[in-house]
């Protein structure tokens, strides 16, 4: 103990010194606190209250978000600032992330309440507001991670609550048999994660990303234990990810969870995800040694199977949410597309893919949350004819799926032709054959999209349906936010400028 005492007040400094750099995760931990207290002192009643208080408070955050841009460049730390002895790394990539995280939770946030399946628990949303708080926390956390045990935590952080948010609504067999599945696979990626960390540690003595002996430490261990370690780690990244082969987990969880949570599992840890994989990746990328272990080779198969697999499973499907949830592994393998390129513009179309993807998957969820409000329906057979007598929930669905599938003159559209122009462009200077292939994968599977992307439309407009409909319920609210995501959607396809300019 006494031989720690000369280096408390260097450590008490850096953790001091790191305090303004991590103000939103400070108002993130105050607004956890907040929602939690006011959920117990209004009780059953705290439900409007805290979730005034949420949104209010993620506003706030998003502002603190973009002061900490200014902070880096008073600094003079424009490549980017670590915080607490190195354990996270603040950086303009890490704002960009952080910004479209809060941006959609929200989104999320208001469209919890708009869901009736999801209002229907008896205890109401007020818990669940608490959750999603501590959610953000954690996935801010996932941005900023460049040490082998915050990655660690801060995965955990985010699967606990994204399982408690899972298994929220427990009062069906469909969505306790989602959170079951959701609880096992994670435990079992999350042991695999831990036991590589620990072969790292033992081949090294770091678990530094950046400093220390990490890189050259792997360099003079087996190469072939050094990739199982680093296998078991991205099982860890790839079941946020969802990627092949840790994808099965996805289509039962996705279609059991309520709408607004599979929404929020379908964007805010997967974006995050790919944060901490870039950070992850580049001491490897930049270690002019590294030999160990080829991440393009690795990460380029990874994509074409998880953009085949996802996109041709996705054409079989016919309740909404399988067929959503399996086009979200497809997008996955087409993200890592810009991620294998391991360039500024990778990075650059990789940011605006993820934030369009984002609010499109979102708007999808969101109009398939309406049919289910208005019509009690979760397959697309029951939205046959239902075009012209919900006109404008059915026109903008098309145009969320026009997105989605990456067609003009929408946002998604401009996304995958920045990620293609990434690609092409380190091609062009390599002749990569990995590169090739995922080029020629990424333009046949967008085909494959349009396939059962376009079965919601047939059924709304095309077929028609013998039995009469009753509506079940009103839904204006969600309408409401389905016309505003359409429009972002169009805006930013015809004037990718701004928002490419916030990245």
């Amino acid at each position: 103990m006494h031989d720690l005492i000369p280096f408390l007040p260097g450590s008490i400094s850096k953790v001091l010194g790191s305090i303004p750099y991590f103000m939103p995760e400070f108002y993130l931990a105050v607004l956890f606190i907040l929602v939690l207290v006011t959920d117990l002192l209004f009780g059953r009643n705290s439900e409007k209250l805290c979730r005034i208080v949420a949104c209010a408070g993620i506003l706030l955050v998003i502002h603190r978000d973009y002061q900490q841009i200014q902070l880096l460049l008073i600094s003079g730390n424009v490549n980017g600032h670590f915080l607490f002895d190195e354990m996270l790394l603040l950086n303009r990539i890490a704002i960009n992330f952080k910004f479209i995280i809060d941006t959609l939770a929200f989104i999320l946030l208001l469209y919890f309440k708009w869901d009736d399946r999801l209002m229907s628990h008896k205890k109401g949303l007020s818990d669940l507001y608490t959750i999603v708080i501590g959610s953000v926390f954690g996935l801010h956390l996932m941005i900023m991670a460049v040490n082998l045990l915050s990655i660690y935590l801060a995965i955990e952080m985010v699967s606990i609550a994204s399982y408690l948010m899972v298994a929220y609504q427990s009062d069906n067999t469909l969505g306790t048999e989602a959170g079951l599945k959701y609880v096992l696979f994670g435990a079992a990626s999350s042991a695999m994660m831990l036991y590589g960390i620990s072969l790292l540690y033992a081949f090294t003595g770091s678990i530094n990303l950046f400093t220390g002996n990490l890189l050259p430490g792997l360099m003079q261990a087996n190469p072939i234990a050094v990739s199982f370690a680093l296998i078991l780690l991205l099982v860890g990244v790839g079941f946020k990810l969802s990627f092949v082969p840790v994808h099965f987990w996805v289509p039962d969880v996705y279609e059991g969870a309520p709408t607004p949570v599979t929404a929020w599992l379908s964007t805010l840890p997967k974006i995050a995800a790919f944060a901490l994989l870039i950070n992850f990746l580049r001491p490897f990328i930049y270690f002019a040694k590294w030999t160990a272990f080829d991440f393009k080779v690795a990460l380029s198969a990874i994509g074409i199977l998880t953009m085949i697999a996802g996109n041709f499973a996705a054409v079989m499907q016919r309740s909404v949410k399988r067929m959503l949830a399996y086009s979200s592994i497809g997008h996955t393998g087409f993200a890592l597309m810009a991620i294998v390129t391991f360039s500024s513009a990778g990075l650059s179309a990789i940011t605006y893919y993820l934030a369009v993807y984002g609010i499109a998957n979102i708007g999808a969820l969101v109009l398939a949350t309406h049919f289910a409000n208005v019509l009690g329906a979760d397959d697309m057979e029951s939205y046959k004819g239902m075009g012209y007598k919900y006109p404008t929930a059915s026109v903008c669905f098309v145009i969320v799926l026009i997105s989605l599938t990456g067609l003009p003159v929408t946002a998604g559209f401009t996304g995958k032709v920045f990620v293609f122009s990434a690609v092409y462009g380190i091609y062009q200077q390599n002749n990569d054959v990995w590169l090739l292939a995922l080029m020629i994968t990424g333009a046949v599977t967008t085909v494959v999209s349009l396939f059962y992307y376009i079965k919601i439309p047939l059924n709304l407009f095309i077929k028609r349906t013998e039995t009469p409909v009753t509506q079940v319920s009103k839904s204006y609210n969600v309408i409401g936010l389905a016309v505003v995501i359409c429009l972002f959607i169009v805006l930013a396809g015809v004037f990718p400028n701004l928002l490419m300019r916030i990245f």
